[in-house]
């Protein structure tokens, strides 16, 4: 069985939030709480973010905002606020993703698991929304390859809003590919199919946006259609997903209907393509959920599957999906249709 990194930091609890906000404290609670005691799991340090950090993917005066307004509190946007000293545990997010991705670059260990709030795949370059300041993932993407000499990075979204800020970060970037499959309609309203990069950087994005409802089977052969063959064509050196657990059924601000099961799943494609394509080099960071026991229930789900595999319950799930696949075959027809010339599907 492989070790299995995590990444936590008790700040992240003791962080206020907005009382009316679904980002709370209780999203992570149960996961802090079973972390602590997980033997099983190595556990990694966390840091702080710096300012230079911050400016791989944030601009100057966005960054000197967020560090102003965290002085006393205020609001950043209509549904995001910065609390007292909520700059420092928005970079807190941020360097704790920048410290998974040393670990795994270094070799000293190639699965992790971070866990952070403020959520960030909705901030921009020089705004914040959707709950997030600083765009956590993006921040990692492109330190590990401005720093971290890499070339190519994959992003896999599938929390069930698009990812916005990512989405313009990497826009112009064949470097970074950046792939998300959400609900739509749904906030930002983003993330169209047609939407796939401009310049160099086209082809590069892919969105999958889907009707509310969609189950386990359909995620799967979503990633099995689409996801799996570009990643054996792109051939990525790390793998970074912004693990968000709002597609889960129980979820208040989605309405999709995955289980644990699906999330396991998800993670299991990922892994064994990883282990194929970049030495099982992966980064899940949590990123929306806003049912406490989901999000706990869920990420167990995943750290499971990142310590070892279960083909049994592989077989059963691609059972599944190839049971259900012509309900979902009309969307993998769609991607491709805009994709073509730039994937071989």
């Amino acid at each position: 069985m492989e070790k299995v990194g995590i990444i936590i930091d008790e700040r992240f609890i003791l962080l206020e939030s907005d009382p009316l906000s679904p980002e709370n404290p209780d999203r992570i609670l149960p996961l802090f709480h079973y972390t602590k005691n997980a033997t099983w799991l190595k556990k990694l340090p966390s840091r702080m973010a710096e300012f230079e950090v911050l400016l791989l993917i944030h601009d100057e005066n966005y960054i000197k905002e967020i560090k102003e307004l965290s002085k006393k509190g205020g609001r950043l946007s209509l549904d995001t606020w910065i609390p007292k000293g909520g700059y420092e545990i928005a970079a807190l997010a941020v360097g704790c993703c920048i410290e998974a991705v040393e670990s795994v670059l270094e070799e000293r260990i190639k699965k992790v698991f971070v866990i952070v709030r403020p959520p960030g795949h909705h901030a921009q370059r020089n705004e914040g929304k959707g709950f997030c300041i600083f765009n956590n993932v993006a921040i990692a993407a492109k330190y590990a390859i401005e720093k971290g000499g890499l070339r190519k990075v994959l992003i896999v979204d599938w929390d069930v809003h698009h990812g916005n800020g990512t989405q313009e970060a990497f826009y112009l970037d064949p470097k970074v590919l950046y792939f998300s499959i959400h609900q739509h309609p749904l906030f930002p309203e983003t993330g169209y199919f047609d939407e796939i990069g401009e310049g160099e950087g086209k082809g590069y994005t892919i969105n999958v946006p889907l009707p509310l409802g969609c189950n386990d089977s359909d995620y799967g052969n979503i990633f099995r259609h689409i996801l799996l063959p570009v990643m054996e064509e792109f051939q990525p050196q790390l793998i970074l997903v912004s693990a968000g657990f709002d597609p889960h059924h129980l979820d208040p601000l989605g309405e999709m209907h995955l289980t644990e099961r699906g999330f396991w799943r998800l993670g299991d494609l990922l892994i064994k393509k990883a282990e194929e394509i970049c030495e099982g080099k992966i980064i899940f960071v949590l990123e929306g959920g806003h049912h406490p026991e989901a999000v706990f229930r869920s990420s167990l789900e995943i750290l499971k599957r990142c310590e070892e595999p279960n083909e049994s319950l592989s077989s059963y799930c691609e059972r599944q999906e190839d049971e259900n696949f012509y309900k979902i075959r009309p969307f993998i027809t769609s991607v491709r249709e805009v994709l073509q010339g730039h994937w071989r599907f």
